[in-house]
């Protein structure tokens, strides 16, 4: 074998080195359209095979949108084909996405139901075929049931009785569901999710009503059994409307209580109750009214109502009238036999009489309003009560300080006028919708508020604040007492300073006399001594120091000071 691939390699290379250069680019090319054709060839076979969801094509363009973002809520890739057919990736995804769109009514209308669950089954004979098509029916209604997030298993029953001629004659189609639900799961309390089974089972089996439908658990307890469920939606609808009424009674309060606060302050209006009764049954009502008709209606603009009303209007009238004058004559009939004439007639025949009938017959028409209407809930009554604070002022003395006793400010209470009080009340009546009739009720008071520990908070921090005052009044005092002794201490310090600095000049002066005098001797003795070049170099410091201090004395007087400190 191995030599039988060495002859093939050799002779491929013999053939490839004889070939001319146009030869091998054909080749090359040749060979890469296969491999790029077993590539392409590959990847599409490769590539996963999308499922329908419904197999029937929507052609509603808002119908596809919305069944799309439904998948796509639940986080499924989908791919509508050229016909209008939802695709999902595998026949479980379908199978899920099904119930939960029959689930929640989004299943487009006029869709054969047939469609969802279609399976192609040949058989022999109508008997066979009726068979496998029932339980291909239960098993893709098992298959959806199950695909359910809540359901752990299911077990479905489906009778399908044969067709009748007549239609008195033929039984009704009849399911039976046993459901398994997971743990955690609350589908047994859930009607919403028990519906939406019902539904699958319906769109499922052509004339399947809801009252032959019984869906249990697996303890045999019946889940789909509304008789009972009367209580409980009646007890929904309770809580729903006491829902509205707190609703509508947090409304209320807030407006009318911002606006209370706004008007007298936040601190003064902190008590606002609303009671809000309503009438939560729906009626139907007929009502037949009857009006007067209006002759000529209110002249606009002026101050007093003109206009002309009548009970009714006549719209024909008949009338006829009998005259008779003669003698009146009352037959008895043949001799022998009494008559029919009744004896307040007989009584007055053969007398001369005369008769007059009128008769006098009015059509009136009158204004008639028939009125169907459906009352919905509304207002019976509406109390509120509300509390206003009156002003606190602190009560001050005739110099207009605070007048303070027993560690406490003394304080004044102002309750809010009679005439506020009757603004707010008719502020609050016009907020409501104040209505008479309905019974409503408006109660606007002031009452005191209990303010004892914000005044104690606030005794507190006047006592603190008087309790500062005293404070820097006496370090005020004190450091004017300091400045005062620093002012004093500084004054002597300088007198003695300026006591000594005189002395030391005095002291220089005499010096320097007395040196002066000594030159002034020196030189009428016309001393022959010369003198040395320190001596006159100290004369002439001596000289220079004495003008200085003739010049600054204070400075030479400080200069002074510090050698004497420093020694």
């Amino acid at each position: 074998m191995g030599e039988w691939f060495k002859k093939l390699f050799e002779n491929v290379k013999r053939l490839w080195d004889k070939w001319s250069l146009v030869q091998k680019i054909i080749l090359c090319v040749i060979v890469g359209v296969v491999i790029l054709g077993i590539i392409v060839l590959l990847s599409v076979s490769a590539s996963p095979t999308m499922v329908p969801v419904i197999d029937a094509p929507i052609r509603d363009v808002d119908t596809q949108d919305r069944i799309i973002t439904r998948i796509n809520n639940e986080g499924i890739r989908t791919s509508v084909s050229g016909s209008g057919v939802i695709m999902v990736p595998d026949e479980t995804t379908a199978q899920r996405m099904r119930s939960i769109l029959i689930r929640e009514d989004l299943i487009p209308q006029g869709t054969d139901p047939w469609a969802i669950f279609d399976r192609d089954r040949w058989t022999i004979t109508d008997f066979e075929r009726n068979v496998n098509l029932q339980r291909a029916i239960t098993q893709m209604v098992t298959e959806h049931i199950k695909a359910l997030d809540d359901i752990d298993d299911a077990n479905v029953t489906l009778v399908i009785p044969k067709q009748e001629l007549f239609t008195v004659d033929q039984n009704p189609v009849s399911a039976s569901v046993i459901i398994t639900p997971k743990p955690g799961s609350d589908i047994t309390e859930n009607r919403k999710k028990i519906e939406g089974i019902q539904k699958i089972l319906k769109f499922a089996v052509g004339g399947l009503k809801d009252e032959n439908i019984v869906i249990t658990d697996q303890r045999g307890l019946i889940l789909n059994d509304s008789t009972g469920t009367a209580d409980m939606d009646r007890l929904g609808l309770i809580e729903k409307g006491n829902k509205m009424i707190r609703n509508l009674e947090s409304q209320y309060r807030a407006a009318i209580l911002s606006s209370l606060q706004s008007i007298f302050g936040s601190d003064r209006v902190r008590d606002l109750n609303i009671k809000i009764e309503m009438d939560l049954s729906r009626q139907n009502v007929n009502t037949e009214e009857f009006f007067p008709v209006t002759l000529k209606p209110r002249t606009p603009g002026l101050s007093y109502d003109d206009s002309e009303m009548a009970p009714s209007i006549t719209r024909s009238k008949t009338t006829s009238s009998t005259s008779w004058k003669g003698t009146g004559f009352n037959p008895e009939g043949p001799s022998g036999v009494e008559g029919q004439t009744p004896p307040a007639f007989r009584d007055m025949s053969n007398l001369y009489g005369e008769v007059t009938q009128e008769t006098l017959v009015d059509n009136e028409e009158i204004n008639k309003r028939i009125i169907q209407e459906e009352r919905t809930p509304s207002i019976d009554r509406i109390t509120v009560s509300a509390n206003i604070d009156g002003v606190w002022s602190i009560r001050r003395d005739e110099e207009g300080k605070q007048i303070i006793t027993n560690g406490s400010l003394e304080r004044e209470y102002t309750p809010v006028s009679a005439e506020d009080l009757r603004a707010a009340t008719a502020f609050v009546q016009d907020a409501i919708g104040y209505s008479a009739s309905r019974g409503d009720s408006v109660t606007i008071q002031s009452i005191p508020i209990d303010r004892s520990s914000q005044f104690a908070a606030e005794d507190a921090k006047i006592l603190k604040e008087k309790q500062f005052q005293l404070f820097l009044l006496f370090a005020v005092i004190g450091l004017m007492l300091l400045l005062t002794g620093f002012l004093i201490f500084r004054i002597i310090s300088r007198g003695i300073e300026r006591r000594r600095r005189l002395e030391e000049e005095e002291r220089a002066r005499r010096e320097q006399e007395l040196r002066d005098t000594a030159l002034i001797h020196a030189e009428e003795e016309d001393t022959q001594e010369v003198m040395s070049v320190e001596e006159r170099t100290r004369l002439e410091l001596q000289e220079n120091i004495a003008n200085i201090a003739k010049e600054h004395p204070e400075d030479v007087a400080s200069l002074i000071r510090t050698w004497l400190l420093d020694e």
